[in-house]
């Protein structure tokens, strides 16, 4: 047996040894890489170690680092009381506005994982506080951030013209990002509807911390003061870390304080400080294109130094167990690009010479391997691929490009992406546990339904050259 084909084999059982017994499924990818690697491929151990997401890992240590000093002090529920007032207490726009800031940074250029870093604990605090599902909140950053993905100043957009344009194929930018952005708007639409967006057309932030939705207790636990900050969501202090909270539909923790008034809009020194230290992190990511996770990691350093008691046991409520679940997976992932798997894959893939069943499953093998691995790197190993088959002239090379891009990107809400990564360690009001499973399961349907419709509209019907 093949190298590639056992390192296939061995991913689908890491999948069901994980789903079958409680053991961490980033752990069986690291021994998965090792053996695999090592035993199947002859891999040198520095070189399995070099697939290690070093990168990944300090985003996700410190962006939920900082945030959890944001929360501890009160300057999450602070930033979700002025963003309600800012939209006169209409929840429904919250999603909406959530969508479009999201749009517009990747859009203007940002990278998407350093959007999602930054709005995603500030997004999920709105959820939390506001009764709003944490889904639909989460699900509206990650959308929202691939909605602009592929604007021709956007890190995305720029690969992937670039690669048409030294490959010698027709291209247009307009084109790849209009694709995009309607790809994600409409999910975003389905995700509005089905995670209870037409309940919050009916409600506003006054009735909010009052009403009870269906199935969920009331928003105040027993002995909880009203205006009480909520504690970071997977914290020893809180009944949703230890599986203990009240019951709620779908795992929604029910035991968030109320939300304050709107009117109490004073902040305290250490929460502007705080405040402060976030702008700040935007700042360097966004304009001075500074790493995310390092800047993250030294505003929260900063942060503890100025206040070291009230800041204290911070580290702990990190999310481990995500943080090894996810660069568990994508070192694997990693291991399975060295060793050429994804090119054994897509080399079978066009060896059918179907145009049309090729274009389609070189469209699926960009959406399953971009959900656990770099969109960047993916896209730009497939593109290439894909020029033999453009330069055939039976298929238009905008339209498959434009699906190609769509279907590797789209199906970046997948838990083991760094998006969906994100959004899973920073999710509040939702056990950290169901929330991943339910990201899981949308991403499945994402990943089975993106790249078909994408080939289905964009491909088959040859109106784009």
């Amino acid at each position: 047996m093949s190298a590639e084909l056992l390192s296939i084999l061995a991913l689908v059982a890491m999948f069901v040894v994980a789903t079958i017994f409680p053991i961490n499924l980033g752990a069986l990818a690291l021994v998965g890489a090792f053996l695999v690697g090592t035993l199947a491929a002859g891999m040198e151990t520095d070189t399995i170690l070099d697939a290690f997401p070093g990168s990944l890992f300090v985003i996700l240590v410190g962006v939920t680092l900082l945030f959890a000093i944001a929360t501890n002090n009160g300057t999450v529920d602070w930033l979700v009381r002025a963003a309600v007032h800012l939209v006169r207490g209409r929840l429904a726009a919250i999603p909406v506005v959530v969508f479009v800031i999201s749009a517009l940074l990747t859009a203007v250029g940002a990278p998407a994982p350093a959007v999602a870093a930054i709005l995603a604990p500030i997004a999920f605090g709105f959820a939390a506080d506001y009764r709003i599902h944490p889904m639909l909140i989460g699900l509206m950053v990650a959308h929202g951030t691939q909605a602009g993905a592929f604007s021709p100043i956007s890190v995305l957009g720029g690969i992937v013209n670039g690669v048409t344009a030294e490959a010698g194929l027709p291209s247009s930018s307009l084109v790849l990002f209009l694709s995009s952005f309607a790809f994600n708007a409409a999910a975003a639409l389905i995700v509005f509807f089905v995670f209870g967006g037409r309940r919050l057309m009916g409600r506003d932030a006054h009735t909010a911390s009052g009403d009870t939705a269906p199935g969920t207790a009331p928003a105040t636990a027993p002995g909880t003061a009203p205006g009480t900050v909520p504690a970071a969501s997977g914290t020893s202090s809180t009944p949703a870390a230890s599986g203990t909270s009240g019951s709620g539909s779908g795992g929604v923790v029910t035991t968030e304080s109320a939300p304050a008034t709107a009117t109490g809009l004073r902040l305290t020194p250490h929460q502007a400080l705080t405040l402060a230290g976030i702008l700040g992190l935007c700042l360097a990511v966004l304009v001075f294109k500074l790493d995310v996770g390092l800047t993250a990691v030294t505003v929260a350093v900063i942060l503890m130094l100025t206040s070291p008691k009230s800041n204290k046991g911070a580290v702990e409520k990190v999310a481990w167990p995500t943080v090894l679940l996810i660069c568990g997976v994508v070192t694997y992932v990693g291991v399975l690009q060295e060793i050429g798997t994804v090119d054994y894959v897509g080399s079978a893939v066009a060896a059918i010479g179907i145009p049309l069943l090729v274009a389609l499953l070189i469209c699926y093998v960009g959406g399953v391997v971009s959900a656990f691995a770099s969109t960047v790197g993916i896209l730009g190993a497939l593109v290439p691929l894909a020029v033999p088959l453009l330069a055939q002239g039976s298929l238009g090379p905008i339209a498959m490009i434009a699906a190609l891009s769509v279907s590797s990107a789209i199906v970046d809400v997948s838990p083991f992406s760094t998006t969906g990564a994100l959004l899973v360690a920073n999710v509040r009001g939702m056990e950290r546990d169901v929330f991943y499973r339910k990201l899981l399961t949308y991403g499945g349907v994402i990943v089975l339904v993106g790249p078909l419709a994408a080939w289905a509209i964009l491909v088959v019907p040859g109106w784009l050259g």
